[in-house]
């Protein structure tokens, strides 16, 4: 119960902001629109693989509605702000696991940007392209299990970037670092298949393709449910690397502030 109201009260914090969203969700649309718009013109002159130019849009369109859930969460988990004001002491000595706790907050933040985000801003290209959802509900299922899967492993990356700052007194580049490999390596923009041969190699020993290109071709049909294994292979070993971390930064509390 205790988990639940955490998350709750973080998707009732941000419904006081709904109107201020709005402005960011058309924007965000804006973006994948001028994105899906070079994708047309090239599509003009070349084949464009098995998307096509339709597929392509139907790329963008998911890829920019999902970076809601798996690519624009809080910084950190709040953890480096804990650390600077001398929070993260109080945190540390709660009858609640640190990692379990920062990251119920932090579900009831993606929940709140799948409904007020993500869904509308792929509703605004559904209506703009004419896209479709897909024939099959087990596929549109696998997709939002490739898509839980992608928030929960942001959630540990950001909750590793986060416990760093208590060995430095800055770890926002290492937050910044994290989205600039995800428009690289997870397939933002372009499919991973047509990075060079080692930059695809570099992308497949990385967890990002299933942030956003495995759940993307998921549910454009290219992929099946097989390609779940490996988000879940990845949130196995993330949660381990969460809960040693969680072990060592008991061991070492430092506050920059108080």
């Amino acid at each position: 119960m205790l988990y639940f109201t955490l998350a709750s009260k973080a998707y009732a914090r941000n419904l006081h902001y709904r109107g201020a969203h709005m402005l960011h969700n058309i924007a965000s649309a804006l973006f994948g629109y001028l994105y899906a718009c070079i994708w047309i013109g090239i599509g003009q002159d070349h084949p464009l693989g098995e998307y096509g130019v339709h597929g392509m849009i139907g790329y963008i369109a998911f890829t920019q509605a999902s970076l809601w859930i798996s690519g624009f969460i809080t910084g950190g988990l709040g953890i480096p702000q804990a650390v600077r004001t001398g929070q993260i002491s109080l945190d540390l000595m709660r009858p609640v696991h640190l990692f379990v706790m920062c990251m119920c907050r932090e579900w009831g933040q993606i929940a709140y940007q799948f409904v007020y985000k993500s869904i509308p801003i792929y509703l605004l290209y559904m209506l703009a392209f004419r896209l479709a959802l897909p024939d099959r509900w087990t596929t549109l299922l696998y997709s939002l299990i490739a898509l839980a899967a992608a928030a929960y492993m942001s959630i540990c990356i950001n909750y590793l970037i986060g416990a760093t700052s208590l060995w430095t007194t800055e770890s926002n580049w290492l937050f910044w670092a994290n989205h600039a490999l995800i428009n690289l390596l997870a397939g933002f923009f372009i499919p991973i298949e047509w990075l060079p041969s080692w930059l695809q190699a570099v992308s497949w020993m990385s967890p990002y393709p299933y942030l956003l290109y495995v759940p993307t071709r998921i549910y454009l049909g290219y992929e099946h449910a097989g390609s779940l294994l490996g988000s879940f292979a990845w949130c196995i070993l993330f949660t381990l690397l969460c809960l040693l971390v969680t072990v060592i930064v008991r061991r070492k509390v430092e506050v920059q502030g108080g």
